[in-house]
C-alpha cells in the first residue's frame, strides 16, 4: 500500500503534531542532566551532564486481536549499513515469526527511493503485509493511521531503524493518537548508542509519549 492523500485540513493536523514531538524530544534531551546548576544551556552544560539511570523494562502481555507490530526501515540502504541494527535482526526475526504466528498484523514501512524488496531478507514483507513509505515519522502523509484503525488495532510494537528517527517519531505520534506503545530495545537501533539512549530516555519520560509507552524486551512481550 504507497502514501495515500491528504486533505489541505488533515497535513496541518500531521505537520502541527510533528512539532509537537519535536518539541517534545528537545525537552526530554535538556531534562536527562541530573545536576543541580545550570551554565544557561545545553551546550554550556553538556560536559556536566550525568546519564540519568536506565529506565526499567517491563514484561508485557498483548491481546493479538488489536495489537499490530510495525516493522520501520529494515533495509539494505540503513540497516546493512549500521552494526547495531543488523546486530538486531536475529531478535527482530524472532519476534517477527511470533507476532505472524499470533496472527498479530504486521506493517511495514519503508524509506525514500526504495521498494520493499530492499527490506533485510530476513525480516522482509509478506505479500499481504502493507507497508508504507515516509520520513520519520510513519503517520505523515500516509495510510498508516487508516491501516491501523481498520484493523481495530489500539496497541502497537514499534521496532526499526533508526531509533532516533523512524521509531521515536513513529511511536511518539502513535501515543499522541491515543495507541499504546510497545518499543522492545533490542528491536531498535541506530548509528550510535547514544541515540538509543535518548531514544529510550525520551519514551521513559517525555509528557504525554511515557504515559502510553512501555519499555521492553523482544524476550518480554507475550502474545
Amino acid at each position: 500500500m504507497r502514501a495515500g492523500e491528504y486533505g489541505a485540513a488533515q497535513r496541518e493536523i500531521d505537520m502541527k503534531r510533528a512539532v509537537n514531538i519535536s518539541a517534545i524530544v528537545l525537552v526530554a534531551a535538556a531534562t536527562m542532566a541530573a545536576a543541580p546548576a545550570f551554565a544557561g544551556n545545553v551546550i554550556d552544560d553538556w560536559a556536566s551532564i550525568k546519564t540519568s539511570p536506565a529506565p526499567q523494562l517491563k514484561a508485557v502481555t498483548v491481546d493479538p486481536k488489536t495489537t499490530a507490530l510495525l516493522m520501520l526501515d529494515f533495509m539494505t540502504q540503513n540497516c546493512g549499513k549500521r552494526p547495531a541494527c543488523m546486530a538486531s535482526i536475529p531478535d527482530v526475526k524472532k519476534l517477527l515469526a511470533e507476532a505472524r504466528a499470533a496472527k498479530v498484523p504486521v506493517v511495514y514501512s519503508i524509506i525514500g527511493n526504495s521498494t520493499t524488496a530492499d527490506v533485510i531478507k530476513d525480516v522482509a514483507p509478506m505479500a499481504d503485509e502493507p507497508h508504507v513509505q515516509a520520513g520519520p515519522d510513519k503517520f505523515v502523509h500516509t495510510d498508516l493511521d487508516k491501516i491501523l484503525k481498520d484493523k481495530g488495532i489500539q496497541t502497537v510494537i514499534v521496532a526499526g531503524t533508526a531509533s532516533n528517527g523512524a521509531v521515536l517519531f513513529t511511536g511518539a505520534d502513535a501515543a499522541m493518537r491515543g495507541l499504546k506503545v510497545i518499543v522492545p530495545v533490542d528491536g531498535m537501533s541506530a548509528a550510535n548508542r547514544y541515540a538509543d539512549v535518548t531514544t529510550a530516555y525520551t519514551f521513559a519520560t517525555a509528557p504525554l509519549v511515557s504515559a502510553k509507552s512501555t519499555l521492553t524486551k523482544i524476550d518480554m512481550i507475550k502474545f
